[in-house]
């Protein structure tokens, strides 16, 4: 009879510790917060809010913004998520590519390959799309420009454009022989500056032609 009165005992204390509400509270707890944790998206390549950035590399000189997004049909690309990156005589060296998720990245990594282009792509951390400067479209390079050619003739080459004087950039300019190969400048639009590139291209700037490119 001790023995039958011990067992039960030991049954309803096992029972109690099934049921018991601290411990269930416990445990509804820790399954909660493991299913609540998510994957946390690596700072250096990405934002928090999953976007992913990449470097392209191996286009030719001429290729332009929408033949890329073209390319990469699919991928959630617009013109304002692609900025080319160029070296200091401004020759297109690279495109940086903004990609609104990792699963995006992927779909562009596969089409580079299944299309076989030369193209290569390259992740990266945001901190470099950040720092490269994006022209929209909107600078106009002029090439070519006589090294006895002073500002005032620029200006005037560039007259009938809505240009900013502040933006003015004189690329491979010696101070000794007063000499300019190229100036960048800012005008106000995108489609002033493509026009200003039909009409003034292959033009003559103080007797000397010149060539007006438009930078992506």
């Amino acid at each position: 009879m001790m023995k039958f009165s011990h067992l039960s005992r030991n049954v309803v204390k096992c029972r109690a510790s099934i049921f018991d509400p601290i411990l269930m509270a416990s445990s509804r707890s820790f399954s909660s917060v493991e299913e609540q944790q998510e994957p946390v998206a690596d700072p250096f390549y990405g934002s928090a809010q999953g976007t992913v950035y990449g470097r392209l590399t191996g286009f030719g000189r001429n290729t332009l913004k929408t033949d890329i997004i073209h390319f990469y049909e699919g991928c959630n690309l617009s013109t304002s998520d692609v900025k080319f990156e160029y070296n200091n005589s401004f020759n297109p060296i690279s495109m940086l590519l903004q990609f609104p998720s990792q699963s995006s990245y992927d779909a562009a990594l596969r089409q580079t390959t299944r299309k076989g282009r030369l193209y290569k792509l390259d992740k990266i951390n945001s901190g470099q799309w950040d720092i490269t400067e994006s022209h929209d479209g909107r600078t106009v390079l002029i090439q070519g420009i006589p090294s006895n050619a002073v500002r005032e003739d620029i200006e005037r080459f560039l007259s009938g454009c809505n240009f900013d004087p502040k933006s003015f950039r004189f690329i491979s300019r010696n101070a000794l022989q007063n000499t300019v190969k190229a100036v960048a400048v800012r005008v106000a639009s995108g489609l002033e500056a493509v026009n200003f590139q039909i009409r003034k291209n292959r033009s003559i700037c103080f007797n000397s032609p010149v060539t007006v490119r438009v930078l992506q």
